[in-house]
């Protein structure tokens, strides 16, 4: 299974994201480095798959988080008139 470039996938995609993140892109670009860095010498693909769904989880979190943030704003200016 070519696991690495899933990870590098995931990767991409978290740092894609996190472009937007509340607390800035550096702080989150720092944080995901340091997680992806910890498990980097794991090679059991079980374990392997396992990181990757979180990843995956997180990815769908932040989705949320963000489309939550934009239909707030949205609303906002919608209702501000009442």
């Amino acid at each position: 299974a070519n696991l690495r470039g899933e990870v590098l996938n995931l990767y991409r995609n978290l740092l894609y994201l996190g472009r937007e993140y509340p607390k800035g892109a550096d702080y989150f670009r720092s944080r995901l480095k340091a997680a992806f860095l910890k498990n980097k010498d794991v090679k059991d693909p079980e374990k392997i798959k396992q990181l990757i769904a979180r990843g995956e989880f997180v990815i769908k979190e932040l989705e949320a988080l963000y489309y939550l943030r934009k239909y707030r704003a949205m609303k906002q200016r919608y209702y501000e008139g009442d």
